[in-house]
């Protein structure tokens, strides 16, 4: 009845297979990190863009309903709205990216996608360790 002593274990066949599970472990580990990872970035910045960009839609769409409503009233509140309504723009030229409402909403959904994405495949690698 001879044992084998744990130096026994970790040379030879069984090492090998050891040392392949380790790296396998490893691989597996990284893949699942930087999953998570962008699926929590992705968590944190697609409900911010998905709301400034419907408010952004949104209020000149407020602004001029209210400007609408004041044309019975005081010529000088509806100046003072239509100069407000004027000045917000349908669009930003930001460090040679145009950005829009509708792209910031269609980027927010976009973002929810990834994190669904990025949730079933670091399921998927937390099962492969």
């Amino acid at each position: 009845m001879d044992r084998p002593t744990r130096t026994s274990e970790w040379t030879g066949r069984s090492g090998m297979q050891t040392a392949g599970s380790v790296l396998r472990l490893g691989a597996w580990s990284l893949v699942h990190v930087v999953f998570y990872f962008l699926q929590q970035l992705a968590e944190l910045l697609a409900p911010l863009l998905l709301v400034i960009g419907v408010g952004w839609w949104a209020l000149p769409k407020v602004v001029g309903a209210l400007t609408t409503q004041s044309a019975d009233a005081d010529s000088q509140t509806r100046d003072i709205l239509n100069t407000v309504s004027g000045s917000i723009p349908s669009g930003l030229h930001f460090a040679g990216h145009w950005i829009t409402p509708s792209g910031l909403i269609f980027d927010g959904l976009l973002l929810m996608a990834l994190a669904a994405i990025g949730a079933t495949l670091s399921a998927l690698a937390a099962r492969g360790m």
